[in-house]
């Protein structure tokens, strides 16, 4: 008993209690899995799962400029993030409401060409280990600057849920409604997706240095998609993405520290195994839905 528990504490505990980078890891994986995961609930109702995967390749060339210009500076490649992201979809926007392209198309045509452009930018003025920094991240060194954007980002992703929560449902389930309502109120619709936009932006940023740019959907996505198959009601899905994507982040930093492994992939590696686990054994998964299908009588 003593030499299982000594096992399950070098294992499991040891590495966060004896090395800071590890907790500031942790303290940032946890951050991203309860800020980013419920806004991926919100994209999978709105039917706009991939808006995040376009969103994450599109703020590349803001971080790239910002790395031109300041080097690996956090505040300047997350600024610069923030600022590629918001115009990329307002650019998307404006092409589909100017041409006979739907809004989809003209967002991926955008996405490319931004993913293109960051990637020859930072080429251009970094090295190849500066390129894989930023495209798949290093959770494991993340700094106090790094934490405390991660910790601002999260604080002001889950106050803006909680006081807009009854507009971003309404918006998601019936924006006919909405847009009704708010045009009696003077309010204008719009506002209400550009503002879940706008969260959407810039938890993709805080996740690049955790996650990388190519990665930080992974953790909005993937325990978002999964909660669905186990739930029907929008709080338990949003617990539960919250709740898995925090389990795929302690294990994958545990994984990746004890394998030395890629903190980023490794972390979304084990959000999709729990995505695959919930496509087996969901009440939606394959499994339930197996046993619910009548037997045929020969």
């Amino acid at each position: 008993m003593t030499e299982l528990w000594q096992f399950a504490w070098d294992a499991l505990v040891a590495p966060f209690a004896e090395f800071a980078f590890m907790r500031r890891a942790l303290v940032a994986t946890l951050a991203l899995a309860v800020s980013a995961a419920p806004l991926g609930v919100f994209l999978t109702l709105r039917r706009m799962s991939l808006l995040g995967d376009a969103l994450t390749h599109a703020v590349l060339p803001g971080v790239a400029v910002g790395f031109m210009l300041f080097g690996l500076s956090l505040p300047a490649m997350a600024l610069g993030g923030v600022v590629a992201g918001l115009l990329v979809a307002a650019v998307a926007g404006v092409v589909s409401r100017a041409t006979a392209l739907k809004e989809d198309a003209s967002l991926a045509a955008m996405y490319l060409l931004a993913l293109a452009v960051g990637v020859m930018l930072i080429s251009r003025q970094g090295s190849q280990l500066d390129l894989l920094h930023i495209l798949f991240g290093s959770a494991l060194g993340v700094d106090e600057p790094g934490l405390l954007l991660v910790a601002g980002v999260a604080s002001v992703s889950l106050l803006t849920l909680a006081a807009f929560y009854r507009g971003f449902v309404l918006e998601s389930f019936d924006p006919l409604f909405l847009a009704a309502a708010s045009a009696s109120k003077g309010s204008r619709p719009w506002v209400w997706q550009q503002l879940f936009l706008m969260l959407v932006v810039v938890n993709l940023v805080a996740g690049f240095q955790t996650l990388g740019t190519l990665m930080a959907v992974g953790l909005m996505m993937l325990p978002a998609v999964s909660a669905r198959l186990w739930h029907e009601s929008l709080p338990a899905q949003l617990l539960n993405a919250s709740a898995q994507a925090a389990i795929a982040g302690v294990a994958g930093l545990l994984i990746s520290y004890h394998q030395d492994t890629p903190s980023g992939p490794t972390i979304i590696g084990c959000a999709g195994v729990l995505y695959v686990l919930s496509l087996l054994v969901s009440p939606g998964g394959w499994l339930p839905q197996l046993l619910k299908r009548p037997h045929r009588v020969a």
